[in-house]
């Protein structure tokens, strides 16, 4: 049974459709052990609690550095010795002791087709915000293993969602994360969790 954390900022739309997936049968032999914020009022841990799930909030302004937030992240983490860290709309940078930790154990939704509209700056709402003022015709989501850089580690899935005559960011984002968010990210827990996958030289490969 893969054990999951799931790290979150906000209100948890991802976390949530996680959680669906679980408890329909679509996402087979994983749990979600705790899900963790940097924000103690984000929507999200309330989600976890109706779901009897572990809800922890852990922000980096209960610390007097940033060394001893991580570390406390790190420990948690450990500590719970989980298989699997999802990060569902979680804006906190991840350091790279957690990251050599838990390689190719990380995985993160972004929502646009990456290469395109990805990088530092590009996040949330901004991500749709430029994606119409460049005037491109399809854009999606893309869930993808974490490495150092941002957005650059092996894909797992991606899919495209078609962008419509008149749509605003707030529209957007809703079509791609019920179009493609909410349908990719919990396939790619399945897939991780029941040995569907494996990274070579960089890649994802099915199996």
């Amino acid at each position: 049974m893969l054990k999951v954390a799931v790290l979150v900022s906000g209100g948890g739309t991802n976390l949530q459709a996680i959680i669906d997936g679980i408890e329909n049968g679509s996402i087979t032999n994983a749990k979600i052990d705790v899900v963790i914020s940097n924000n103690k009022n984000a929507y999200a841990l309330e989600r976890a609690k109706k779901h009897d799930i572990e809800a922890v909030a852990l922000s980096p302004k209960d610390f007097e550095t940033r060394d001893l937030f991580n570390e406390a992240l790190y420990n948690e983490l450990v500590d719970r010795k989980i298989d699997l860290i999802v990060l569902a709309g979680c804006l906190v940078v991840i350091p790279e002791k957690i990251i050599h930790e838990f390689e190719n154990r990380i995985i993160n939704i972004h929502p646009s087709l990456i290469p395109s509209f990805c990088g530092t700056g590009y996040y949330g709402l901004k991500v749709h915000e430029k994606a119409l003022a460049r005037g491109v015709k399809v854009s999606g989501a893309t869930v993808h293993f974490v490495d150092e850089g941002t957005d650059t580690g092996p894909i797992i899935a991606q899919k495209a969602v078609e962008i419509k005559q008149g749509d605003t960011p707030e529209v957007l984002q809703r079509r791609i994360m019920e179009q493609a968010e909410w349908v990719i990210m919990p396939k790619a827990i399945d897939d991780i969790a029941n040995g569907r996958i494996k990274v070579e030289e960089g890649k994802v490969i099915y199996l």
